[in-house]
């Protein structure tokens, strides 16, 4: 389909659905690249063919991956068990596995049900990890393959670096979409207009930093999330000794001064960080905040802490009626500094 490069795509009546909303299917990108899990690839990809037979249980998984390597993605798939009628593979090729943050960031037109993709820039991260032009044209190549309109935007955004409510409310936090690596032209009140214009929304919500080991420089993913209109689940750190004790005591404060439109506060979850994981001396950014929502369930983090990940779990549960609180071990799987949201990226049904 053609670019669209006149109206917004909110002018034009679309918005970005809260995760929460029917999904027709989650996107994925296959691992690959040996230098996202350094010394540590091997189980990588047979943990993504287990999580795509999670997601087939109860919808579509969508699968970018180059053609040279499909076959073994495809036994590895088969051998965990995955609903094979549910999964689809496209030949294309990807630099790393993050489609949360290269993949398109899907809009939908509540009136006509039209689904479009916003196609945003992708720099890794402020350059952090070149080249990255195959990743960059991942979202073009998924409104080619699926006839969706596609919005250009020339502008950086990561879908790690958002979360919406559906109703109008975006959180995100200023160590990222203020940093100089991203839009360094831009003011906060440009970005601010920039997020509206293009995914629908009318309120931003600002926290602060993000925790230590996150090399996205504070997605809002790993710290806290909409779990209803009115609602946000936020991570914790009881232990003031602790590196992230301050940082996220200081997000939750923030949120407790938040209001919805209505000049409501917003209810406020809190949700426990697991313990320190390290892969070779360096901290990882584990949080169970990296929870992924999908078609009656919700895929969460687990890290081998069997306390904690039945706590945040049971906690989810209480945020989520209705849906299947599913633990993953993410142990491995965050050394490459993301989990289950980083890797994954919604379609709206």
């Amino acid at each position: 389909m053609a670019a669209s490069t006149m109206k917004t795509p909110a002018a034009l009546g679309f918005r970005m659905p809260a995760e929460w909303e029917p999904q027709a299917a989650v996107w994925l990108s296959w691992p690959h690249n040996l230098k996202t899990w350094p010394g540590h690839f091997r189980p990588i990809p047979a943990k993504f063919a287990e999580i795509v037979a999670v997601i087939s249980r109860f919808e579509k998984v969508r699968i970018n991956l180059a053609k040279p390597g499909q076959a073994r993605a495809w036994s590895l798939i088969n051998r965990a068990k995955a609903d094979l009628s549910q999964v689809t593979l496209y030949n294309h090729p990807t630099n790393d596995a993050w489609c949360r943050d290269h993949g398109p960031i899907f809009v939908k037109h509540d009136r006509t049900g039209e689904v479009a993709i916003t196609d945003w820039e992708h720099n890794a991260w402020g350059g952090k990890y070149p080249p990255y032009d195959k990743d960059n044209a991942i979202p073009p190549r998924i409104a080619r393959a699926l006839g969706l309109r596609r919005f250009v935007i020339s502008r950086i955004l990561e879908g790690g670096s958002i979360d919406v409510n559906g109703a109008g409310s975006l959180l995100t936090t200023e160590a990222c979409l203020l940093n100089p690596n991203r839009n360094p032209s831009l003011s906060k009140a440009e970005i601010e207009q920039m997020l509206r214009d293009n995914l629908g929304v009318k309120q931003i919500l600002w926290l602060g930093d993000g925790i230590v080991g996150d090399d996205t420089d504070g997605h809002i993913d790993d710290l806290s999330r909409f779990y209803r209109s009115d609602g946000i689940v936020t991570v914790v750190e009881r232990r003031a000794r602790d590196a992230n004790h301050a940082v996220l005591q200081e997000n939750l404060e923030r949120l407790q001064r938040l209001r919805t439109p209505a000049g409501k506060k917003f209810k406020i979850v809190e949700l426990p960080m697991p313990e320190p994981c390290f892969c070779e001396g360096q901290r990882l950014p584990a949080s169970y905040a990296n929870f992924l929502v999908i078609n009656g369930a919700v895929l969460m983090p687990a890290f081998r802490q069997p306390r904690r990940d039945a706590q945040a779990a049971e906690i989810l549960a209480d945020c989520f009626p209705g849906r299947e609180i599913i633990p993953i071990d993410c142990l491995e799987l965050v050394w490459g500094l993301g989990t289950l949201h980083c890797i994954s990226q919604q379609q709206p049904a």
